[in-house]
């Protein structure tokens, strides 16, 4: 059986410049709710923050609407692995994990970004696996950039370096069925990117590509169940879950990493493009 012919989009350098203002507002708004995280808070009250700080940017919240989403962000508390809608009556309790992933829309260009936070005096043991989730977006990111400076990297390639970074880092469930994706006019567009896999499958790793990579990883076992909201994913065994996000482009001279503030250069160095960001500095 054939496999279906993926439509990547490729953008234009002016358009991966559209695309950086857009990840700076999910910077800002990610930046915003980070420093708000505390015990007492309700996922609504950082619902509330991201809507705010997108709309004073001029621009509009990805996720409201998308599907018939009803908020701004997904707020993933514990063993929430993904797509929790926030509530007044979740409250952030000391201890707790927290996945806040936010998306932004600027003049028809999306970013995508997710963070994972300990709330008060988290236990080391999560805060060590939201680093791990961490450790290997970075790498996938690396892999990446490092791909299409040889001009033979494959998509798959970013599979593995995320999963290699895991599997040494500890005993940690990957979540299966969730993942990363292309990203551009549309928050999500082809291609998917795994959390796991062999190296060298796939479509080319070329300039112009715009992808978000996102590494989900649990406690316990990787496997998941929908609730009856059909939204909200949890572990199956209760586990906690972490989850972190950029959005990244390719060029000709580097990687950008979109939704980092400094474009990715304190993780990457020089993989990182020499072009300057767009606009004015988040704030």
């Amino acid at each position: 059986m054939r496999r279906p012919q993926l439509d990547i989009q490729l953008k234009t350098p002016d358009q991966i410049e559209m695309m950086r203002a857009a990840g700076l507002v999910v910077a800002r708004a990610l930046r915003r709710m980070r420093e708000a995280v505390a015990p007492g808070v309700s996922t609504a009250d950082l619902d509330a923050i991201a809507e705010a700080t997108i709309r004073e940017a001029g621009a509009v919240p990805s996720f409201k609407g998308y599907h018939g989403y009803p908020a701004s962000i997904c707020s993933s508390v514990n063993e929430q692995v993904v797509h929790a809608i926030p509530s007044s009556k979740q409250v952030l309790r000391e201890g707790d994990l927290i996945s806040i992933d936010c998306g932004a829309v600027l003049n028809g260009w999306h970013g995508d970004a997710a963070i994972t936070v300990g709330v008060g005096e988290a236990d080391p043991a999560l805060l060590k696996m939201a680093a791990v989730a961490e450790d290997a977006m970075w790498a996938g990111i690396a892999a990446a950039a490092r791909g299409a400076a040889g001009g033979k990297g494959r998509l798959t390639d970013i599979s593995h370096a995320v999963e290699h970074a895991v599997r040494k880092a500890g005993r940690y469930g990957i979540v299966d069925g969730y993942g990363g994706h292309g990203i551009g006019t549309e928050m999500h567009q082809d291609p998917h990117v795994l959390n796991h896999g062999r190296p060298g499958k796939g479509p080319r790793l070329v300039p112009g590509m715009a992808l978000a990579i996102e590494p989900m990883i649990t406690m316990g076992s990787p496997r998941t169940v929908e609730q009856a909201d059909g939204w909200t994913v949890v572990t199956r065994d209760g586990s906690v879950a972490a989850h972190v996000e950029h959005s990244m482009a390719l060029l000709n001279d580097g990687v950008w990493v979109l939704t980092a503030e400094d474009g990715g250069r304190a993780r990457l160095g020089d993989l990182v493009t020499a072009r300057q960001p767009a606009g004015s500095p988040a704030v």
